[in-house]
C-alpha cells in the first residue's frame, strides 16, 4: 500500500468462552442423593406441547461433574416415549468426514462489525490484504472530493470460506460500498443481480443425485473488480484505514460490491466468457449455464461470486475450470459441501440439505438455547390477525427474527405457513406474534438438522399438490393459496401466498389454488427442457376438491366460473393440452395442507414424513 496505512490494532485474540472452576471444589457441600420413585408420571395436559426435561445429580468428590441432561445417556420425556436430548444437536448420524467438517463450521464466530474484528491479528491481515488487492487492481484513485459530489461510506463484511474437508481455505474480510445512499441516474443507471432460483439449485441437485453426476464449489476473488465502472462515484476511505491528507476520498474506477450496478458488470463479464467456451445461457433462470456437445453435459449456476459446475464428464469439467482460472482468479473449494449457509451431505440415498449452523445460529442469539422445544411451528387455533394486545415498543428484532426465518425456507418446508403468517405483520407487530416467533424458534431448537433429501432415485416424474385455506384471512376474507412440487418424490420447490381476491366459495378458492400451482408447472418444464430432463408424460396435479377438478374437466359449469378471471381457466387448457393431469386425494394426504394451516401435532408430523422432510442423513 502506497497511501493507505492500516491503523494498529490489538493482535490478542481473546477467547469468548472461559471455564472458571473452585479453587477448593472437594469443599462443596453436596446435597444428598433423593430416593426415586417407581411409579410413572405423565406431563400435564397444558404442557402436552413441550418437552420436559427428567435429570439426574451424580455428585463427585474429585470434579463438577456435568449435568445428565446434556450428557448422551440423558432422556426426555415426551408424551409416553423416551429420547435422547443430545438428538437436537447431535451430529452422530454422520460420517467421521461430515463431522469434521460440521464442527469446523459451527465453531468457527465470524465477526459482525470492525470493532470486533479489528482485536483479532487475522481478521486485520484479511482487511489488508483486501486493500492491498482493491490497490493493485486499481479499483480507486485517490482524490479530492468535487464540490457537488457526495461520498458514500463503506463497511467491512467477514466471511470464513471452507475446503471440501473442512479446513479453512481463507478469512475474507470484504469491503463493501454503502449502495443503498447512491443516487438513481447521477450514480448509477442500471441494476442487476446475477441470482440464480433456489428452485433451480434443488432441480439441479436432484439432477445430479439421479446421474451420478459431481458437483464442485468454485469461488471468484474479488469478482466485482472484473467490472469496469462507467459511472462517476466517490467513496470514503474503508473503515480502519487513513490518509496523510485526512479530506481525500476514493474515485472509484472499478465497480464494488455493493454498489448498485456492480453486479450488473459483473455478471457480464462472466456470461461472456461462459458464452466463448460453448455455454447456453437459460431463459427460464438467465443465472443457468447449460453446455451439451457429443454425450458431454455440464451445468454452471452463478449467484454473484459462487458457482455451482457439474456434469457427466471429469476429464471436461477439470478443462473447464482451467478455463475459468485463465480467465478470472479463482478458487476451487472442491466438492459441494456448503453453499449460502446450506450443508450439503451426499450418500447412497441422495443428497441431503439443511441448515443447521444456521439454525443453530437463530436459536441462539434469541437467547433459546435452553427453552423447551415445541412439536410444531404454530399453536393450532391461533387468532393471530385478530390480536389486539401491547405493540412492540421496539420492532426491530421480531423483523430480524422473521427474515431469517425467511431464509431458513429454503430447505425447511414445514415452515411456509408460520413465517407467512408472521411476516404480515412486520409493519406494526404485538407482543403476541413476538411470542409466536419464539415457539417457531423453540420448534427448531428440537430439530435443528431437518432439511430435505433429493433422492438418487432415476425417476423425474412431476407431482404437484396444491391446496388453499378457504376465506383464512379475517381481515380481507382472502383465501389462502399454496403447492409443493415432487420432482421423482423429493420436493424441489413450494410456496405460500395469500390470494388477490376474494373468492366466492372454497371451490373457487381451490381452483385459483390450482391455477397458482400450473403457471409454476410450466415454468418448470421449459427449465426441464433446459436440463435435459425428459418429461413427456403429464404432470400431476393433486387436490383435495373435487368441484374444482370437475370444472377443470367440465367447461359448461358457467354459473359458477363466469366471474372467475380467464388466466384461471388456463387450467382447462393445460388438462385438454394433457400439461396436467388433475388428480383427488384426501384431505389427509394433501402434502401442501401443511402448507395452508397450523395443524396438530399428529397430522403435522404425518404430512412432514410424506413431504420428505426428515432429520439427519448419512453421507458417505
Amino acid at each position: 500500500m502506497a497511501e493507505i496505512v492500516a491503523q494498529p490494532a490489538n493482535a490478542a485474540k481473546v477467547s469468548p468462552y472461559t471455564l472458571s472452576s473452585s479453587d477448593n471444589p472437594g469443599a462443596m457441600i453436596l446435597p444428598p442423593k433423593q430416593r426415586k420413585s417407581g411409579r410413572q408420571t405423565q406431563p400435564p395436559a397444558r404442557l402436552q406441547d413441550y418437552v420436559l426435561y427428567n435429570s439426574e445429580y451424580t455428585p463427585s468428590s474429585s470434579s463438577l461433574a456435568l449435568p445428565d441432561f446434556i450428557s448422551e445417556s440423558s432422556t426426555s420425556v415426551q408424551g409416553n416415549s423416551l429420547f435422547p436430548i443430545s438428538d437436537y444437536v447431535s451430529d452422530d448420524h454422520f460420517s467421521p468426514g461430515h463431522r469434521v467438517f460440521l464442527a469446523a463450521i459451527t465453531a468457527n464466530v465470524e465477526p459482525k462489525h470492525f470493532k470486533e474484528a479489528v482485536k483479532l491479528k487475522i481478521w486485520n491481515d484479511a482487511m489488508t490484504k483486501e486493500v492491498d488487492a482493491l490497490e493493485i487492481n486499481k479499483t480507486w484513485d485517490l482524490v479530492d472530493l468535487p464540490v457537488d459530489k457526495v461520498a458514500i461510506g463503506s463497511q467491512w463484511v467477514y466471511k470464513t470460506k471452507y475446503n471440501a474437508d473442512g479446513t479453512v481455505e481463507r478469512y475474507k474480510a470484504r469491503l463493501v460500498a454503502q449502495g443503498n445512499n447512491q443516487v438513481e441516474g447521477e450514480d448509477y443507471t442500471e441494476t442487476f443481480a446475477p441470482v440464480v432460483k433456489m428452485t433451480t439449485v434443488r432441480t439441479i441437485l436432484r439432477l445430479v443425485a439421479a446421474n451420478q453426476w459431481e458437483i464442485y464449489q468454485m469461488d471468484v476473488n474479488n469478482a466485482f473488480l472484473h467490472g469496469d465502472l462507467e459511472e462517476e462515484v466517490y467513496m470514503k476511505l474503508p473503515p480502519g484505514f487513513r490518509h496523510t491528507h485526512p479530506d481525500k476520498v476514493c474515485r472509484l474506477r472499478k465497480s464494488l460490491y455493493g454498489l448498485k450496478q456492480a453486479p450488473r458488470c459483473w455478471f457480464k463479464k462472466l456470461s461472456d466468457s461462459l458464452l466463448r467456451f460453448g455455454f447456453e445461457q437459460s431463459y427460464e433462470d438467465y443465472s443457468l449455464f447449460s453446455y451439451s456437445h457429443k454425450n458431454i453435459e455440464l451445468r454452471v449456476l452463478i449467484y454473484v461470486d459462487d458457482l455451482l459446475i457439474c456434469g457427466n464428464d471429469g476429464y471436461m469439467l477439470q478443462k473447464f475450470k482451467e478455463y475459468l482460472g485463465r480467465c478470472f482468479s479463482m478458487k476451487d473449494l472442491g466438492k459441494l459441501k456448503y453453499f449460502l449457509g446450506i450443508e450439503v451431505s451426499r450418500g447412497p440415498e441422495g443428497i441431503f440439505l439443511s441448515q443447521r449452523k444456521y439454525a443453530l445460529d437463530i436459536v441462539a442469539d434469541s437467547g433459546n438455547l435452553g427453552s423447551r422445544p415445541a412439536l410444531t411451528p404454530l399453536e393450532q387455533n391461533h387468532d393471530l390477525a385478530n390480536d389486539d394486545g401491547p405493540l412492540l415498543q421496539e420492532p426491530k428484532p421480531y423483523r430480524r427474527l422473521v427474515g431469517r426465518l425467511l431464509y431458513l425456507l429454503h430447505t425447511r418446508p414445514e415452515l411456509s405457513y408460520s413465517v407467512h403468517v408472521l411476516s404480515q405483520f412486520m409493519q406494526a407487530p404485538r407482543e403476541a406474534h413476538m411470542e409466536a416467533a419464539l415457539r417457531i424458534v423453540r420448534f427448531l431448537k428440537g430439530s435443528l438438522g431437518q432439511g430435505i433429501l433429493l433422492k438418487a432415485d432415476k425417476d423425474l416424474t412431476l407431482e404437484v399438490y396444491c391446496d388453499s385455506d378457504y376465506n383464512t384471512c379475517p381481515l380481507t376474507r382472502r383465501s389462502l393459496s399454496a403447492y409443493v412440487v415432487l420432482l421423482g418424490g423429493s420436493p424441489i420447490s413450494w410456496k405460500t401466498k395469500k390470494q388477490d381476491t376474494v373468492s366466492h366459495s372454497s371451490a373457487e378458492a381451490e381452483y385459483r389454488a390450482m391455477s397458482v400451482a400450473l403457471k409454476e408447472i410450466k415454468w418448470l418444464r421449459k427449465l426441464f427442457k433446459d436440463l435435459g430432463i425428459d418429461q413427456a408424460t403429464p404432470a400431476r396435479l393433486f387436490c383435495d376438491n373435487k368441484a374444482a377438478i370437475y370444472i377443470a374437466a367440465n367447461p359448461v359449469f358457467h354459473e359458477r366460473t363466469k366471474h372467475i378471471e380467464s388466466d384461471c381457466h388456463a387450467v382447462r387448457d393445460a388438462v385438454r393440452d394433457k400439461i396436467i393431469t388433475t388428480h383427488h386425494v384426501p384431505t389427509t394426504e394433501q402434502l401442501a395442507d401443511i402448507l395452508t394451516k397450523a395443524l396438530g401435532r399428529t397430522q403435522f408430523h404425518h404430512l412432514m414424513s410424506k413431504l420428505g422432510v426428515q432429520n439427519l442423513h448419512t453421507p458417505t
